[in-house]
């Protein structure tokens, strides 16, 4: 049964209950939002081929250095990187490392900044060089799933009406959606309740009410869905080794739908993106 709880009498722990929480944290978390929304969009200042992404993670680290924020992941569950950098079939959580990118690569970056104790979560695509449509096309598909599913947030709707938006149209785009990991719950704590699948059934799933916060996070294959986890136990990858792409967004649900606290202070929204600004 799910128990809705305010969040201001709640541990800061995963409980298995839905916080809701007032205007105050949604503005904590535009705060966290638009940092993390930020670095994403200096980042498309220098992902280009050639470049390592050990040199994405520098940049990820010193920006939240230079603005006085903590990335999330650095030292999480034994993690030694300031971001992910998951590249081509690589579906989530890539470690960056000395390897330069290749003209043509698709790489999604994850980022997560604690700014005065809120966790801003975004992820974004880049297209590196000259890539093929096929590529492209992936990656326009995974926005649109996106989006789609932050359509369907507003209070009385449901998470399956969340999923059952990106999965649909995903797979009428004949791409598939990865099972393996979903969206989640956030704010104060990195991973809460509850879980966003990315695929369902309409009027399913966990009833939508305002003060809710959580990410969706779409993972979207041109071959199949299934994935593996290599030996470092953390990068997964397409079975089938088909292209995957991802985006992400921070959402806080109002009395009327929703507001993303990660949009691009840019305007930057999918690949390509102008740079040099």
């Amino acid at each position: 049964m799910v128990t809705y709880v305010d969040a201001d009498a709640t541990p800061l722990k995963n409980t298995g209950q839905i916080r809701l929480y007032g205007p105050e944290a949604f503005a904590a978390m535009r705060r966290a939002g638009q940092l993390a929304a930020a670095c994403l969009d200096g980042l498309a200042d220098i992902v280009k081929p050639g470049i390592p992404t050990d040199e994405i993670d520098r940049f990820v680290y010193e920006f939240g250095a230079d603005h006085g924020a903590l990335p999330a992941t650095l030292g999480y569950r034994g993690y030694t990187k300031s971001t992910c950098t998951s590249i081509n079939h690589v579906v989530c959580h890539g470690i960056p490392d000395d390897k330069p990118l290749k003209d043509g690569d698709i790489v999604n970056v994850d980022v997560t900044y604690i700014v005065d104790g809120w966790y801003g979560d975004s992820s974004r695509m880049y297209l590196v060089g000259d890539v093929k449509r096929a590529a492209v096309r992936l990656v326009e598909v995974t926005y649109e799933s996106l989006m789609r599913g932050i359509a369907a947030v507003k209070p009385g709707n449901t998470t399956g009406d969340i999923g059952y938006a990106i999965q649909s149209y995903a797979e009428a785009e004949r791409c598939s959606v990865v099972r393996d990991f979903c969206g989640h719950g956030v704010g104060k704590v990195f991973h809460d309740t509850p879980n966003i699948l990315h695929y369902g059934n309409p009027g399913e799933g966990v009833e939508l009410r305002a003060g809710m916060i959580f990410t969706i996070e779409p993972m979207i294959n041109l071959g199949r869905p299934h994935v593996k986890v290599l030996r470092d136990g953390w990068t997964a990858v397409t079975r089938d080794r088909s292209l995957s792409a991802q985006f992400e967004h921070t959402v806080g649900v109002t009395d009327t739908g929703c507001e993303i606290f990660t949009l691009s202070p840019r305007g930057y929204t999918c690949p390509p993106y102008p740079t040099g600004e």
